[in-house]
């Protein structure tokens, strides 16, 4: 492979239906005046994270185009305990949709099924379910592909030889475990690179830097990561300052936040695999309102991916990929 893979590229950009398709899941949809007043719920999977923040004004600029409203609701922790009780009270007030990133495939469905034999269309954004016949949408990151296009960048990165490993975010987590997989086929086909396997940090960037640390002891010719998300690309990032390996160890971190944006201008991460919340968001309230109304809509859509290096990070591919602070 010849070192343009770095380059900012589209993983997948293509809406894939699986479905009835419509033009509904462009941006730009019809149906604003069957959906006008509705109420729309959103509930990411954490708060304070620049992805589900951005996805968030996605969904609100395309809600307003329609004259939905939103409110959005969000746990603390990347976790089902605390999500349940948010849905469980976003069902009891039976909002007309209820957009939600599912911190757990399996404990999330039974709370989404209350919610939905309560009145309330289901969309999902970024995570999924086990059972998806209770959704009328599912939109999100091929995480699969994303996870494959990290093990092409890490190789490149790595010479195609030496050893890796992965820090997952969270076990449970669909993405998490479809970013790893990707990535771990992926990198099979790299015969030169060893991989040491994948430690999961929880969404705790302390913890994910204690991996890197436990890892270069047991492993001092670690030569690359990837990170499954910007906590634990925050956290490895971290862990190799802290062992004086900063640039000989090379980092391939999820997501553009700016944290993870600062790093990659220091050095001390040498990619980012950045997804396309916002439009994650547009497309998803299309699809909702394309359900509340009656009108054919996209099962399931999967968004695209930008590579982004410090070579390309001023080019607008990569510019327009970056995570949102505000609205």
């Amino acid at each position: 492979m010849r070192h343009h893979i770095l380059a900012a590229a589209i993983v997948a950009t293509a809406a894939l239906a699986t479905a009835c398709t419509t033009g509904t899941g462009t941006g730009s949809t019809p149906v604003s005046d069957s959906v006008n007043g509705k109420q729309l719920t959103f509930i990411p999977g954490v708060s304070g994270d620049s992805f589900y923040l951005t996805m968030q004004c996605g969904i609100q600029a395309e809600a307003k185009k329609l004259g939905m409203n939103v409110d959005t609701q969000a746990p603390q922790a990347f976790d089902p305990s605390l999500q349940t009780p948010i849905v469980n009270a976003a069902a009891a007030k039976r909002p007309a949709a209820i957009l939600v990133a599912p911190t757990d495939a399996t404990a999330m469905l039974p709370p989404l099924l209350r919610a939905k034999q309560a009145g309330s269309a289901i969309g999902l954004v970024d995570t999924t379910l086990q059972d998806t016949s209770i959704a009328s949408t599912a939109v999100s990151t091929d995480n699969s592909a994303a996870g494959a296009a990290a093990a092409d960048a890490l190789a490149k990165l790595v010479g195609e030889k030496g050893k890796v490993m992965v820090i997952a975010f969270q076990a449970g987590a669909s993405t998490s475990d479809e970013r790893q997989h990707g990535f771990e086929q992926e990198i099979k086909k790299y015969p030169g690179i060893t991989n040491v396997g994948a430690q999961i940090n929880d969404n705790d960037p302390a913890k994910a830097a204690s991996i890197v640390s436990a890892t270069l002891a047991a492993h001092p010719d670690l030569t690359g990561i990837f990170a499954t998300n910007q906590f634990a690309a925050q956290g490895a990032a971290t862990g190799l300052r802290n062992a004086g390996k900063v640039g000989q160890v090379q980092i391939v971190g999820f997501d553009a936040g700016p944290v993870q944006v600062e790093q990659l201008q220091q050095g001390s991460i040498q990619a980012l695999i950045a997804q396309q919340p916002y439009q994650i968001g547009v497309d998803a309230v299309d699809q909702m309102a394309a359900a509340l109304t009656g009108k054919p809509v996209t099962k399931n859509i999967p968004s695209g991916t930008v590579t982004i290096t410090r070579d390309n990070l001023a080019q607008p591919a990569s510019q327009q990929a970056l995570y949102k602070t505000t609205c």
